[in-house]
C-alpha cells in the first residue's frame, strides 16, 4: 500500500538532509584541513565548536524541548533525556578539553548522535505512517453523509441523524452510510474495504445492502434497517479504533523493561562515570565512556519495534478482511493448536441443495418432486425447486399433510412426495435407501420412483483451511446440532479430526468447556463460528472467530479476531501473520538486546568510541524498524 508523506514528515525530512550535508561538509573540513587551526590563540576551537553547535541545534532543537517539557511533567527518564545527557555531556566534555588546552574533541560525536537519532525517529515516524495507512484505509469506509428522503425530497444529513424505517439515496460513487434493504435499483457495490474481496457484489431489489461498502453502477434507494450506532461500519470501526488498547504480553513487559530500564542504566553511567576517576584519576576518559554507555543503552530499538510488529502484523491482516481486536489476540491466535469449528454457516454454507437423485424406474424423480413442492416456502421444497431446470406444471392440485409432504392430484393422475411416512401412509413401499441429508421420497400414480437427498453444501475452500491447519500441527473440532450421519459426512469432507453431533446450542458451550478443562499447559483453543447462536461459545474460548461476520453484530461484538469474508481460507491465512508477527518480534528483541548489550560492554571498557555507540542505538533501531516493516507485506 503506498504510503505519502505527511507534511512533518517531509519537514523533518528536510531538516534531516540540510543537517547531514552542513555536518558532512564540516566533518571533512575538520578532519582534512583541521577547523581548530583556521585561527591561531588558546581559543581557536571555538571556531569548529559554533560550527557543530550550529549543527546540533537545527537537528535537536526538539530533542531538547522535549526533554525539558517531559522533566517539568515528571517523566525524567526517556529516550530525550538520555540523548540530551549524551549528547550536550559531549559538548561538555570537548568544552573542558579546549578550555585547558587539549584537543578538543566530541563535537562531531555530539552531533553525530543526535543527527542519526533524529534518522531512526523519521523511520520510525514513516514505519508507524505506513503501519496506520493499512488500518487507515478501513477508516476510509466512515460515512460523511446521507440522502435521505423526506417529504417528497432528498436532504443531506449525517448518517446518525437517520431513523430506521427511513430510506436512503445512494448515488454511484458514494460510500452507503447505513444499513438495509435495497428497495429500488439495481448497482454494483464494490465491499473491499470491508471484505479485503476485490470481487463488487450485485444488488438489486430486496438484496441487504452493507454500510461502509461504495455503490459503483447506479443510483439506489435503500430502506435503513439499523441506526448508524448498530450499523455495520460503526461496529469496524469501533473495534479498529480500540485495537490499540489490547496490548500483547511481549508489549506489556516490553513497556515494563523500560520503566525500569532506563533508570537503572542512568545509575550505571553516573556510577561509571564517577567510581573509577576516584581510583586513577582519568575524570575525562571515564566520563566519555560514561557518555557512550548512555547512548547506546537508548532503548528505543525495543520500545519501538515491538508495538511497530504488532500494529504492523493487525494492518497486513485487515487489507485482507482479518479485522483482529488487539496485539494479544494476534499472540494468541499463534499459539492456537486446538481449532473447533460449528458446521452450519462455517464448514458449510447454510443452504440446502439437492446433492443426489436417484430414479428406480427411469421416471424424472426430479421432476416429479418439483411440481409437488412448487408452492411451499420451506428450505428444502425451495431447494429442490431451484434444482430442477425445466418447466413446473402448475395444473396440479397441492395439499399439504403436516410433517408428512405434498400430495399433488390433477385428475387421475397423483404424485406423493415427501418422508417414507407419506408414501407408507398411501400405501407406497419405500425402499431402505441409505443417503446422507435429508431424504424426499416419490411416488407416482401409486409406484415407488425414487428420491432426492438435500443437504447442507460443504464450503469448497473448507478442506483445503483444515488441511493448512492441519500442517501447521493444529487438532480440527467440529460440533453440530445435526444427525450423526450428516455430520459424519460433513466431516470426512472436510477432514476434521474428530467431531461431535446432536448438540443443541447449549450443549456446545458445554462441549467447548469441557475442550478448555482437557486441554494442556500450552494448549489455546480457537472457536469459529456464525451468528447469534454461536456468541456464546465465542466469547467462552480462548479466541473467538467470527467467519463472514459482515452484518452481524453479535458475532463482531462477542470475537476477538473477525473475517469479514465469509470464507475459510482466510483462517490458516491469520494464524501465519500470528506467527510471522511474534517471530518478527522476537527476532527484534533478540537482536536489540544482544547487540546492545555487546556494545554496552566495550563502552564500559573503552573499547568502543561514540560511533559505535551510536550504532548501537540509532543503527539497531534502524535495523529493528525495518524488520518489523517487513510484516506489512
Amino acid at each position: 500500500m503506498k504510503h505519502t508523506l505527511s507534511k512533518k514528515q517531509r519537514r523533518n525530512l528536510i531538516r534531516i538532509v540540510i543537517a547531514l550535508a552542513a555536518f558532512a561538509a564540516i566533518f571533512i573540513a575538520d578532519k582534512t584541513v583541521g577547523l581548530a587551526t583556521v585561527f591561531d590563540g588558546s581559543a581557536a576551537w571555538l571556531f569548529p565548536f559554533f560550527l557543530y553547535l550550529a549543527v546540533y541545534l537545527v537537528i535537536g532543537y526538539d530533542v531538547l524541548w522535549r526533554a525539558v517539557r517531559n522533566i517539568f511533567r515528571g517523566q525524567v527518564f526517556d529516550e530525550n533525556f538520555l540523548m540530551c545527557v549524551a549528547t550536550l555531556g559531549a559538548f561538555a566534555l570537548a568544552i573542558y578539553r579546549g578550555a585547558t588546552g587539549q584537543q578538543a574533541e566530541g563535537f562531531d560525536e555530539a552531533c553525530a548522535v543526535l543527527l542519526f537519532y533524529q534518522v531512526g525517529e523519521w523511520f520510525q515516524s514513516y514505519a508507524t505512517g505506513r503501519s496506520r495507512s493499512s488500518v487507515a484505509a478501513l477508516m476510509d469506509i466512515r460515512p460523511d453523509y446521507a440522502n435521505v428522503m423526506r417529504n417528497g425530497e432528498t436532504v443531506r444529513v449525517s448518517p446518525d441523524e437517520v431513523a430506521v424505517g427511513e430510506t436512503i439515496l445512494i448515488n454511484p460513487g458514494e460510500k452507503v452510510p447505513l444499513d438495509g434493504i435495497a428497495v429500488f435499483g439495481q448497482s454494483t457495490l464494490d465491499v473491499k474495504a470491508l471484505t479485503g474481496e476485490s470481487l463488487p457484489k450485485e444488488v438489486s431489489a430486496g438484496d441487504e445492502v452493507i454500510s461502509g461498502s461504495v455503490n459503483v453502477t447506479s443510483q439506489l434507494h435503500v430502506k435503513v434497517t439499523k441506526a448508524f450506532y448498530d450499523s455495520t461500519v460503526s461496529k469496524i470501526l469501533e473495534l479498529v479504533e480500540n485495537a490499540s488498547e489490547q496490548k500483547s504480553k511481549a508489549e506489556n513487559f516490553i513497556t515494563r523493561f523500560a520503566r525500569y530500564y532506563t533508570p537503572a542504566v542512568c545509575g550505571v553511567a553516573l556510577a561509571l562515570a564517577v567510581v573509577p576517576p576516584l581510583v586513577d584519576g582519568a575524570w575525562s576518559q571515564w566520563v566519555y565512556r560514561a557518555l557512550s554507555f548512555l547512548v547506546v543503552s537508548c532503548p528505543c530499538a525495543l520500545v519501538i519495534s515491538v508495538p511497530l510488529s504488532f500494529f504492523a502484523g493487525i494492518g497486513a491482516a485487515s487489507r485482507k478482511g482479518i479485522l483482529v481486536k488487539g496485539s494479544n489476540y494476534l499472540e494468541k491466535l499463534n499459539k492456537a493448536n486446538i481449532f473447533v469449528f460449528d458446521k452450519t454457516g462455517t464448514l458449510t454454507k447454510g443452504n440446502f441443495a439437492v446433492t443426489k437423485v436417484h430414479s428406480v424406474n427411469g421416471e424424472d424423480v426430479l421432476r416429479l418432486a418439483a411440481i409437488a413442492e412448487q408452492n411451499s416456502n420451506h428450505p428444502i421444497a425451495r431447494s429442490v425447486v431451484a434444482s430442477f431446470s425445466g418447466e413446473v406444471d402448475k395444473a396440479y392440485v397441492l395439499t399439504s399433510v403436516a410433517g408428512r409432504g405434498i400430495i399433488a392430484q390433477k385428475g387421475e393422475d397423483v404424485i406423493l412426495c415427501g418422508n417414507a411416512e407419506l408414501l407408507e401412509q398411501n400405501g407406497v413401499h419405500v425402499a431402505d435407501e441409505q443417503c446422507c441429508g435429508t431424504m424426499v421420497y416419490v411416488a407416482h400414480n401409486g409406484q415407488y420412483c425414487g428420491f432426492a437427498a438435500v443437504s447442507d453444501e460443504v464450503k469448497s475452500e473448507a478442506a483445503d483451511a483444515l488441511r493448512q491447519l492441519g500442517e501447521m500441527g493444529c487438532s480440527t473440532i467440529m460440533l453440530t446440532g445435526d444427525s450423526p450421519e450428516v455430520a459424519k459426512s460433513v466431516a470426512e469432507q472436510v477432514g476434521v479430526t474428530r467431531y461431535k453431533a446432536a448438540l443443541l446450542p447449549q450443549n456446545k458451550v458445554q462441549e467447548v468447556d469441557k475442550l478448555l478443562a482437557q486441554k494442556g499447559k500450552g494448549d489455546v483453543l480457537c472457536f469459529v463460528g456464525d451468528g447469534i447462536n454461536d456468541a456464546p461459545v465465542l466469547m467462552r474460548s480462548d479466541v473467538g472467530v467470527a467467519m463472514g461476520a459482515v452484518g452481524s453484530d453479535a458475532a463482531i461484538e462477542a470475537s476477538d479476531v473477525v473475517l469479514m469474508r465469509d470464507d475459510l481460507s482466510g483462517l490458516p491465512l491469520a494464524k501465519r501473520l500470528a506467527k510471522r508477527t511474534m517471530a518478527i518480534v522476537i527476532q527484534n528483541i533478540v537482536f536489540s538486546l544482544v547487540v546492545k548489550v555487546a556494545i554496552l560492554v566495550l563502552a564500559s571498557l573503552g573499547i568502543a568510541n561514540m560511533w559505535f555507540a551510536v550504532f548501537g542505538d540509532v543503527g539497531v533501531a534502524v535495523l529493528a524498524i525495518l524488520n518489523s516493516m517487513r510484516n506489512l507485506r
